[in-house]
């Protein structure tokens, strides 16, 4: 099973690869442009100084990198040789089921982050006043990369496509390591805020 698996894998596809590359791109951008936005505030002095600007405009370059990186993930695994094994109707309602559940994860954090939330306003300096632990927030701590990690598992299972199954893998292992960075990053950047407001009381 293992080896005919593998064997459904043709690694000379260069849809495959451009699929990767993307996939790769986008969690390092934005962790890279957002702090130094943090750092230098660049973003936000290329429009006028405004952070909300700033962070909108970060906000649809990262929404539309991400349409593109699907589009070019689709295409991939529509080139990419099928697994019999995968192509029943039970792998295509697992697929609906991680579809739609991804999306609701996804759509509902956004929901309830707003745009700035969302799309690392923190890095902009637009705080939130608590954090959210509302749902989705209750049931997944980071629902946005998982919900994103099963819409793109669904697609694989929709096309019995073992390619996108790795690249499915691929991008979860990236969203873990992005984690890995944002976390402790978003922790200091609101430690340093309290910091701040506590000193701004005493003075």
């Amino acid at each position: 099973m293992y080896q005919e698996f593998l064997d459904r894998i043709d690694f000379s596809q260069e849809t495959f690869w451009i699929s990767f590359a993307s996939i790769t791109f986008n969690p390092f951008f934005w962790n890279i442009v957002a702090r130094r936005e943090h750092n230098t505030r660049f973003v936000s002095r290329l429009v006028g100084g405004n952070p909300y600007v700033g962070c909108y405009c970060l906000a649809i370059v990262i929404f539309l990198i991400g349409v593109f990186r699907d589009f070019l993930y689709k295409r991939a695994i529509e080139n990419q040789p099928t697994l019999p094994s995968l192509d029943n109707d039970y792998s295509k309602g697992l697929a609906l089921v991680l579809f739609f559940s991804g999306n609701f994860f996804v759509l509902s954090s956004m929901y309830v982050l707003g745009v700035t939330g969302t799309y690392l306003g923190d890095y902009f300096g637009i705080l939130m006043n608590e954090r959210v632990v509302t749902f989705p927030f209750n049931v997944l701590e980071n629902p946005m990369y998982y919900g994103s990690s099963m819409v793109f598992l669904s697609a694989a299972l929709w096309y019995a496509s073992p390619a996108g199954i790795i690249l499915t893998i691929w991008a979860f292992i990236l969203y873990l390591i992005a984690l890995r960075f944002e976390g402790p990053f978003t922790s200091m950047i609101y430690a340093q805020h309290e910091e701040k407001t506590k000193r701004q009381k005493n003075e």
